[in-house]
């Protein structure tokens, strides 16, 4: 089972409550068939609340769970004849942003993404999913092969960030950052972004300049993370929560002020509890956007998301009234 966070504790002891009158029942042989219904419904109606009713700070919660599907995760499930790619020819490979070149439905499509690793080991390789100049540059190399090739460019979007420190600076990294957001806007393929866990800041955007940007239903999005802003704040880090309550960094926020274009809903609780339903869901998805989108040609597809981007964000004026 998937390890549970702290507001997900009455949840838990529940279900635990109800295996154990299920256990007495198969040891003893007593009926209590009655009771454990009635506890499976009073289960069932608790989850719905929690999970109905969560706050930014649980949805980030849940957003970095450990067990939360990874790209290459989507990626080896939607996909078939997937064929990763490497490096950026100009100095070496990023692990922390994969692509390659893949097939969903008969459509030939080139897949990049953000990739954080699962365990301490492959987290450290891939540098938790914060990708590199050089992670960019190979994203800009694939974006351009695909639109050489005639292929669309589906991104997933998982990162906390770009790679920070001296020498991602020294690399270039904010260049890098820019390269990829311009070489995704002009580009005359379809394109298809997919914010799966954590957005953070140009590290996110570089890969998410797209025709279509859709959410998982518990993701968050955000020009900064939450703990950057609280010490920006309140120098204070671990005022983390707080600030992602302050900041409408969840699906349903971004999409209201129209940032982002559809909410993919998850299983209930997360896409941890249920991967198969996740990537079955997010596979039907991608193939309702993208099939439209083919459909258009390049140059009202390119204006669409000129204007898209062109005409994003609202403010509030001296009167309290929304502007776009």
């Amino acid at each position: 089972m998937a390890s549970e966070l702290e507001f997900e504790r009455p949840i838990l002891e529940l279900r635990n409550e109800i295996n154990e009158l299920k256990s007495f029942m198969q040891d003893k042989g007593f009926d209590l068939s009655a009771e454990v219904n009635s506890l499976e419904t009073k289960a069932r109606s608790l989850e719905q609340d929690i999970y109905g009713n969560l706050t930014a700070a649980q949805k980030l919660q849940i957003a970095r769970h450990p067990e939360r599907p990874t790209t290459l995760d989507y990626v080896q499930s939607i996909f078939t004849d997937f064929v990763e790619l490497f490096g950026d020819r100009l100095l070496r490979d990023d692990p922390a942003m994969i692509g390659g070149v893949a097939r969903i439905n008969d459509i030939c499509v080139t897949v990049i993404g953000s990739q954080r690793g699962k365990d301490t080991k492959d987290n450290l390789r891939r540098n938790f999913g914060m990708a590199h100049p050089e992670g960019y540059r190979k994203a800009q190399r694939l974006m351009k092969q695909a639109e050489k090739f005639g292929r669309p460019v589906i991104a997933f979007v998982d990162t906390k960030g770009a790679a920070a420190g001296i020498s991602s600076e020294e690399r270039g990294i904010s260049d890098a950052i820019a390269q990829t957001i311009a070489v995704m806007a002009d580009l005359r393929v379809p394109t298809i972004s997919l914010v799966t866990g954590e957005g953070g800041s140009g590290g996110a955007v570089a890969i998410a300049t797209a025709d279509r940007v859709l959410m998982m239903e518990h993701a968050w999005y955000s020009v900064i993370a939450p703990e950057s802003a609280a010490v920006i704040l309140w120098k204070d880090a671990s005022q983390g929560q707080r600030a992602a309550e302050c900041m409408r960094i969840t699906a349903q926020d971004l999409l209201n002020f129209g940032i982002i274009d559809r909410i993919v809903s998850e299983p209930l609780g997360g896409a941890h509890k249920c991967r198969e339903e996740a990537a079955k869901t997010l596979r039907e998805v991608i193939l309702e956007e993208l099939i439209p989108l083919m459909a258009l040609p390049a140059e009202h597809r390119i204006e669409q998301r000129y204007n898209r981007y062109r005409n994003l964000g609202k403010y509030l004026d001296g009167h309290g009234d929304g502007q776009a």
